[in-house]
């Protein structure tokens, strides 16, 4: 079977996203990042198979892992399936890892990953965001102002 050309993948196919990321923190830089995958691992992706939902990211020895995302086994796999909760190695820059590595040891952020998804060319990619982990009380605030936000805009269509 021959592969489809790059144009005829879709441009931005979401396959997991982190909603409750963006609740729980504050993002204050986001990074796109590739995936080292396996086979069997793209297909499941590809099937649209995957949560991101407890999943954070970690820098160990300049690398850095996207720990605890579960891409399920794919379907049509055969022993050579892969583990669905493994770690991941994710691609980024030199200059990238030590930004995100300063931050999070001098500013005590989190490298939360917001969504999985396939780029233009097909290529599984992470976007990855540098948090700070919202209290209580920044939560309520955050409603109120959301809230506040939508109320103005329906008011703003209403008058026209």
């Amino acid at each position: 079977m021959a592969r489809p050309k790059p144009e005829t993948f879709d441009k931005h196919k979401v396959v997991a996203e982190n909603r409750r990321a963006r609740f729980d923190y504050a993002v204050e830089d986001k990074f796109e990042a590739g995936l080292a995958l396996q086979g069997t691992e793209v297909k499941a992706l590809r099937a649209g198979e995957a949560t991101i939902a407890e999943s954070y990211a970690e820098a160990k020895d300049g690398e850095v892992w996207l720990i605890n995302a579960n891409i399920p086994e794919y379907s049509h796999g055969n022993r050579l399936n892969h583990e669905p909760k493994r770690p991941r190695k994710l691609l980024l820059n030199q200059r990238e890892i030590n930004k995100l590595m300063g931050a999070v040891e001098r500013k005590g952020m989190t490298m939360v990953p917001l969504s999985i998804y396939f780029n233009k060319t097909g290529r599984a990619k992470v976007e990855l965001g540098l948090a700070k982990g919202r209290k209580a009380q920044d939560k309520r605030e955050y409603i109120k102002d959301r809230d506040w936000k939508r109320d103005k805009q329906r008011v703003l269509r209403e008058k026209g």
